[in-house]
């Protein structure tokens, strides 16, 4: 099967380029240029023709990579034509009808590029997160996980998982046989090692997935505080509906920002009252949960507010700015109880200290995103995989101290085998279509 897609993004484009992989491409190619295939990685100018009555379509580059020495491992081609969607169309109209030719689905050549050997899970993650990255830091973790660092250091781990497991499986085959002293010591203190290396690299923070997903900040306070004005400054532009009604936000509503290269993720939440309405206590259980949930919490109240003081006592932590709104209208009497917590006066309506809670949130993201550790966990799913590694790592200790050796010969396997998840060592047809699902269709 040969498959095809538009690999740049869609829309009105100076250039457009159509991957092509699979066994017939070069067929293809001889049919839609009436010409032979050019020189290997070589840009050569050729016309391109509907294959039915030559009529041309463009005129642009093709570049001819064959197997395997291509992106894919297949046979492979890149078609680079003018972007107007019509010349785009009549292209993939072309390809369409060719037989045993089909438009690729989301992440294929990636995933064929995985299955023929040309990169592991982890460099497959780190190009679906280098083409979806927003800001710097996340440009820059991307391409640290593809430069393989990650994935040498998982492979040294499981070799060394391997290894034990080796020496059990001889204790137990040779039961009869006297082992050296050094190799049975060294099982127990080898797994010890390897459990230890993971766990500091678990103790990370989440800093990877904090830049991969975005930095969380919850918005959340009473009714009618300026929740909803506050995040729309924050957007520059419109995102929430603002009104004088209190309760009109009901759901959580969330924003994509940059702030000076950090990604973050900000929501707006259902105001914190007492209600009947069930609507709106649902939104309200939402906002308590999402503050649970979030990296970091601006409590936003106003001046005259008397029913914060509930909430506030369980939402006051470390994780949180303490904001007071509506300085403009009433900014003396203020709750004393208040005072302590060091709150920021601003006025959303005319711009007042903004700038002084957008410094202080800056403060709380540089923190965040700092890690001593040079492999980064930025994936839920590999976070999983070490921790159930570590588990099956305890089990095993504990076992082999027993002298169960089958049994603990399981949990070394299970510790190898989640290890190996990661980066695509053990079968891993379950989990691809969950990761190359998130791709775009031309890559």
């Amino acid at each position: 099967m040969t498959i095809y897609a538009l690999s740049s993004g869609p829309g009105i484009s100076g250039v457009a380029v159509v991957r092509i992989s699979g066994t017939k491409v070069e067929e293809i190619l001889n049919l839609i240029t009436n010409s032979q295939v050019p020189k290997p990685r070589v840009a050569t100018l050729k016309k391109f023709n509907k294959i039915s009555n030559s009529e041309l379509i463009d005129e642009g580059i093709l570049i001819w990579f064959p197997g395997p020495q291509s992106y894919t491992g297949e046979d492979m081609a890149e078609i680079h034509i003018h972007g107007s969607i019509a010349v785009v169309k009549a292209i993939l109209d072309e390809l369409s009808k060719i037989e045993n030719c089909r438009l690729a689905g989301p992440g294929e050549f990636t995933k064929i590029a995985f299955q023929n050997g040309k990169i592991n899970l982890l460099k497959a993650e780190s190009i679906s997160d280098l083409i979806s990255a927003e800001t710097e830091i996340q440009r820059q973790q991307a391409i640290k996980i593809m430069s393989g660092k990650s994935s040498v250091r998982f492979n040294s781990i499981r070799e060394k998982l391997l290894k034990i497991l080796s020496n059990v499986e001889a204790k137990i085959d040779f039961p009869e046989e006297d082992l050296p002293e050094d190799v049975i010591k060294n099982i127990k203190n080898d797994s010890e090692k390897i459990r230890l290396e993971i766990e500091k690299i678990l103790n990370d923070q989440k800093v990877g997935e904090r830049i991969r997903e975005g930095f969380k900040i919850a918005i959340i306070g009473p009714a009618n505080a300026g929740k909803s004005s506050l995040l729309n400054y924050l957007s520059n532009r419109d995102v929430a509906i603002v009104s004088e009604i209190a309760g009109t936000t009901r759901d959580v509503i969330e924003a994509h920002l940059n702030l000076d290269g950090y990604p973050v993720v900000i929501s707006d939440t259902a105001g914190i009252r007492e209600s009947k309405d069930e609507i709106e206590k649902k939104g309200i259980k939402l906002a308590l949960k999402r503050a649970e949930d979030a990296d970091l919490n601006i409590i936003l109240i106003e001046p005259k507010s008397v029913d914060f003081t509930g909430f506030l006592n369980d939402l006051v932590t470390d994780k949180s700015i303490i904001v007071i709104n509506k300085i403009d209208l009433d900014y003396k009497n203020i709750n004393q109880q208040i005072q302590k917590f060091n709150p920021i006066l601003i006025s959303i309506k005319n711009e007042t200290n903004l700038d002084e809670l957008i410094s202080r949130i800056k403060e709380k993201l540089k923190n965040k995103f700092v890690s001593s550790n040079e492999t980064l966990i930025t994936r839920e799913r590999h976070r999983h995989s070490l921790e159930a590694c570590v588990q099956n790592l305890k089990n095993f200790e504990d076992k082999n101290s027993k002298e169960d050796f089958d049994k603990a010969a399981e949990d070394l396997r299970l510790a190898t085998r989640h290890l190996g998840m990661i980066v695509g060592k053990v079968d891993v047809e379950e989990i691809l279509g969950s990761i190359f699902n998130d791709f775009c269709i031309g890559k």
